[in-house]
């Protein structure tokens, strides 16, 4: 990134940057310790030829001699190009400034300092008991007590060493820092600070999947927190743009949530990692570097200096509409556009800067129609039971510091599959109640959560079920839950609207749909109830479809 420097005159981007949740892109290796200090301390030493090197930074100065012509196999080719060297060890390794009778080896002499930055070194630590660290965990399946943590509590150190060991095509550092100033937060981070007086805890303050035995995952809570802390910073006017680091199997979903909520007019941009930083071809670094440049870069803003684009996930030298995107496997290159309309919306990988492919139509961010900003403070939701009846009561979902935690909707995925469904011939017609599954959730969303509703995950691309869930689906949406019909899969097709009391999901996976039917309950609340939601009244199912049609415009426009 050394030529992208901003032009002289224009501003420099400031980049706030967030930390996301079980973020592998912010995960590194186990620190084991190393050979050296196995050999200093008399312990087995581990199988290999070499140390692991680990960024690490000096205590004090020191002087080095690197011996000339070993930074590639054919320097020595070319020695004739070469200064001299800065001097040459005897045998004894006596230092000489010119050069001895015999056999001497040619050096460069290198101060390192402190100041100069993290410094690839062997691993020395040992476990209080004096043993070697083998893995994360002091002893297999520890507690949390009993464990390290292998994810950065924030995005500071990542983007250091990215700068500090980060190589440019043509041999220069990465200076991300000459490209963009940045700011870090910590929005659902994956990891956390568990000692002091302000300690963390794992699960409720940050969010990790390895050790994979104390997996947690964030909860509707704390994506109502995280989106009220990327608006509320945003909102500020002191950005050009966000990125936003989780783990790739959710970044997508996360992004489509930010692009519907957040109302700004700046980039917004997610980036994922299929392997950890620092392992061998570690993805996460250029992905990172990517984003900076597609944000400094002014390429997603309109003529008015507007983003354009909505919210994005840049992956492997692409940048995706976050709608139209998912990841399909663990691998670089392992995301596909869905829906089977552009989903591309830049290259990276060419030799100049970043140009646009694909210009989405869909609302988003500051055109969004669900951002926080037009969301109203308090929505209508249903309580009670389908045996006792369901009533409407009033939801407080935003006061002064954004979105109400407690009040975040409730929206299931259930999937059709073939075979599956019993007592739908001619002679045995479709019974709700066999679907107990879904009936029990109805009930539990009716005691629990006012603002709930399902995403089916029905054929490609018709989005239909077999006859008995959509008729328990259907005693859904007459107790005041929308239900929102998805091709299965990755669908290329725009899911068909059988029934005006279903929302057809237009073309987004069942994931993209419970995000924008999430949205879409927090701007209109719950559907109106039927006082029998199993057999609603002619005027019921009018004022039902006429207030799904409100949600249809919505699927059809984000």
């Amino acid at each position: 990134m050394t030529g992208d420097m901003p032009a002289a005159g224009v501003p420099r981007p400031r980049i706030a940057v967030f930390a996301g949740p079980t973020a592998t892109i912010l995960n590194t290796p186990d620190l084991v310790t190393s050979n050296k200090a196995r050999a200093r301390h008399g312990l087995p030493l581990r199988p290999g030829r070499f140390d692991a090197l680990r960024p690490q930074r000096l205590a004090a100065p020191a002087t080095l001699y690197v011996e000339a012509f070993s930074a590639h196999p054919l320097e020595q080719d070319a020695a004739g190009l070469y200064a001299p060297p800065d001097g040459w060890l005897d045998a004894d390794g006596t230092f000489h400034a010119e050069r001895p009778p015999g056999d001497a080896k040619p050096v460069h002499v290198v101060e390192l300092d402190p100041a100069d930055g993290l410094y690839p070194l062997p691993y020395m630590a040992r476990q209080a008991d004096g043993s070697a660290w083998e893995e994360t965990s002091a002893a297999p399946y520890a507690d949390p007590a009993g464990a390290r943590q292998t994810f950065h509590p924030d995005a500071r150190r990542l983007y250091e060493e990215i700068e500090r060991f980060g190589l440019a095509d043509h041999g220069g550092p990465v200076e991300l820092r000459s490209v963009a100033d940045f700011e870090f937060f910590r929005a659902a981070p994956s990891g956390g600070y568990t000692s002091g007086p302000a300690s963390e805890r794992l699960g409720r303050d940050f969010f990790v999947y390895y050790p994979y035995h104390l997996q947690t995952e964030p909860s509707l809570a704390h994506l109502a927190l995280a989106t009220n802390h990327v608006q509320e910073v945003l909102g500020s006017g002191e950005f050009t743009g966000a990125q936003w680091l989780e783990g790739s199997p959710t970044v997508d979903e996360t992004l489509y949530w930010l692009g519907l909520l957040v109302d700004t007019k700046v980039p917004l941009v997610g980036h994922a990692a299929q392997r950890r930083h620092q392992s061998l071809s570690a993805d996460g670094d250029r992905n990172v570097v990517d984003g900076v440049k597609f944000i400094a870069s002014g390429v997603a803003l309109d003529e008015r200096g507007e983003d354009r684009v909505g919210a994005c996930v840049v992956v492997d030298e692409l940048v995706y509409s976050a709608r139209d995107v998912t990841k399909v496997d663990a691998r670089p290159g392992g995301y596909e556009v869905t829906g089977g309309h552009g989903g591309v919306v830049a290259d990276l990988g060419g030799y100049g800067p970043p140009q646009l492919t694909y210009l989405p139509t869909r609302r988003h961010t500051h055109r969004s129609e669900v951002r926080l900003t037009m969301l109203p403070g308090t929505v209508t939701g249903v309580m009670g039971s389908l045996g006792g009846g369901v009533t409407r009561a009033e939801v407080r979902t935003k006061d002064a510091d954004g979105l109400v935690p407690t009040a975040m909707p409730h929206v299931s995925i259930t999937k059709y599959s073939r075979y599956a469904a019993t007592g739908t011939g001619a002679d045995d017609p479709p019974v709700a109640e066999e679907e107990v599954e879904i009936l029990a959730r109805i009930d539990a969303n009716l005691a629990r959560f006012p603002l709930a509703g399902f995403v089916c995950e029905g054929m490609s691309p018709f989005g239909m079920a077999d006859p008995m869930k959509n008729a328990a689906l259907g005693v859904a949406v007459f107790a005041g839950m929308p239900v929102v019909r998805t091709g299965r899969g990755t669908t290329g097709g725009m899911a068909y609207r059988t029934d005006p009391a279903f929302v057809s999901g237009n073309n987004l996976t069942a994931t993209k749909a419970r995000m924008l039917l999430m949205s879409a309950l927090l701007r209109f609340g719950a559907l109106p109830p039927a006082a029998d939601p199993f057999d609603p009244t002619p005027d019921e199912r009018a004022a039902t479809e006429k207030a799904v049609a409100q949600y249809q415009s919505l699927f059809d426009t984000h």
